[in-house]
């Protein structure tokens, strides 16, 4: 389990593809993560997506198997030398859980939309495939490439560029997370990770079975 709240930021340093047909089955990258003491076999979040440490190398290095489900549901799959990506590790017993709930279980993908700056903060307006409607609340939490957000509110109508079966949130960034988070370095069409607050999920399946 995360808590939303990115600790570093890391650098993508080989990336291997296994392929069948012409299409990626699997993936292994390679990250300099910047964390010391990373153990074989322990979570880490990258990018929001929950991985496994599956070899360590030299100056914090790690590596990470990426099957074709993950590929399937996530936007890993852009992943290039160089990229930077967020990372979290695993809360422990003792944190303090400073964002939400996050499993690193992505629901979907989802599009930058539009960015403006407010002032020294900036807005950003993400749209969401409509199959997540009904788990985003105004004032309620999403995790979006890992990073824990608020969602200030929520428009059902088309604009231009927005497509039939999307709907679009806003989120207002702090300075902090802008610069310390890879979100500063996302720009219009970009493709993000998506998890919704799983407690929406577990109300749903209570009414379910309830009826």
């Amino acid at each position: 389990m995360f808590s939303g709240i990115i600790e570093f930021l890391g650098v993508v340093s080989a990336v291997k593809y296994e392929k069948q047909d012409l299409k990626i089955q699997a993936m292994e990258i390679k990250i300099k993560t910047g964390i010391p003491d990373l153990i074989l076999g322990e979570s880490v979040a990258v990018n929001g997506v929950c991985l496994t440490v599956t070899k360590l190398g030299t100056n914090d290095e790690a590596s990470f198997f990426i099957s074709s489900e993950t590929l399937d549901r996530t936007n890993l799959y852009v992943l290039i030398e160089n990229m930077k990506v967020n990372l979290e590790r695993a809360v422990t017993p003792s944190t303090r859980l400073s964002g939400h709930i996050v499993q690193g279980h992505v629901d979907a993908t989802g599009r930058i939309f539009k960015i403006e700056q407010k002032g020294e903060a900036h807005q950003l307006f993400v749209a969401l495939p409509s199959s997540l409607r009904k788990y985003v609340v105004e004032k309620g939490s999403i995790a979006i490439d890992g990073v824990s957000l608020t969602i200030n509110g929520i428009k059902e109508t088309a604009e231009e560029n927005h497509g039939i079966n999307e709907f679009l949130i806003d989120l207002m960034i702090i300075p902090h997370t802008w610069n310390h988070t890879r979100l500063g370095l996302l720009k219009v069409d970009d493709i993000v990770n998506i998890e919704v607050d799983i407690i929406s999920k577990y109300v749903e399946n209570l009414c379910q079975v309830q009826k």
